[in-house]
């Protein structure tokens, strides 16, 4: 059995805002094997991008991290000092962010910015970390690589900036590459062509990805696992296959029939989810989807659905599933 790589137990963060607290991520508990990749889906505002972002301890004020752990490899991330946090990010676990443009520093090459990460994580001298960035854009297919060392990150297009930022984030062999929406700014041949260098990449190194993605074609070639988060909670987590033949949870089944078929009938109509998400100030009681779900019962209103298991590796939170 594979190594338990991330372990995260009942995470809880909230930000403190004038208008009252705002309960981001409630009561979030996940996990990732070595080598597994796990999605996190959900529409905007669910909570996913919290998530990733508490799990590396980048959150920043008004927001805290109230309650839980985030164990990797045994060791509560939430208890580690500046010192040895500093050394595990980019190190151990590194992030892709959704906007290359915005991550990469536009003063520094791209050379610079890959070299200095490796000099801080792997401990080389400075010819070996340009050796290494210069290898790390042959990985990710970067055309005349030691030449584009010197270029500056206004120089890519958006499909070889996301291909640096792969780059420095799997430079110091991270045993944990978080990926928050990587392909939101390309289009879609480009999309595919980074999705399939991740995976590839991410086999090599033999590290665990936890994809972040609103976009459910995304996961059904990428993902092993699904999480699906609503209103800052998990509402179902199964195997990617289960998840896409059986939904258990009526707003899985909502996201699923939102999803454009190639087989529809010509002029037909997407199915879309009625109402809006809930406001996270201002939470309804009871299970949060349930003034937007069709199943609803008055129990529904009342009681706040917890986790169960509904089928084999597949849970989901709702009295009335399927």
């Amino acid at each position: 059995m594979a190594e338990r790589l991330l372990d995260v137990q009942h995470l809880r963060t909230h930000f403190f805002t004038r208008s009252g607290v705002v309960k981001a991520v409630e009561d979030v508990s996940l996990y990732l094997d070595e080598g597994e990749t796990l999605g996190i889906v959900g529409e905007s505002g669910c909570g996913k991008s919290v998530t990733s972002l508490s799990i590396m301890r980048l959150i920043d004020r008004p927001g805290k991290i109230v309650g839980g752990k985030i164990l990797f490899q045994g060791e509560d991330l939430l208890d580690v000092d500046q010192d040895e946090l500093h050394a595990i990010r980019g190190g151990k676990i590194a992030m892709i962010f959704q906007d290359p443009m915005t991550s990469l520093n536009p003063v520094y090459t791209v050379g610079y910015q890959i070299a200095e990460a490796v000099k801080a994580h792997l401990n080389l001298d400075e010819k070996a970390a340009w050796n290494r960035a210069a290898e790390m854009l042959e990985r990710v297919r970067i055309p005349e690589a030691r030449r584009r060392l010197k270029h500056y990150p206004h120089e890519f297009s958006g499909g070889m900036r996301q291909r640096v930022m792969i780059a420095i984030a799997l430079s110091c062999n991270p045993q944990l590459l978080i990926a928050d929406e990587p392909t939101t700014a390309l289009d879609v041949t480009i999309q595919a062509q980074v999705l399939d260098l991740m995976k590839a990449l991410a086999q090599e190194f033999r590290s665990a990805t936890l994809l972040i993605t609103h976009d459910l074609g995304v996961v059904a070639g990428s993902c092993d696992r699904v999480n699906v988060m609503y209103a800052g909670r998990v509402v179902e987590t199964a195997p990617t296959r289960t998840l896409f033949a059986k939904p258990a949870h009526p707003y899985t089944q909502a996201l699923l029939a939102a999803v454009p078929r190639p087989d529809s009938e010509r002029g037909s109509r997407l199915a879309a989810i009625g109402g809006q998400p809930p406001n996270l100030i201002h939470l309804p009681p009871g299970c949060p989807f349930a003034p937007r779900c069709r199943k609803a019962q008055p129990r529904c209103h009342q009681e706040l659905p917890l986790l169960e298991l509904k089928g084999e590796g597949q849970q989901a939170a709702c009295f009335y599933p399927y």
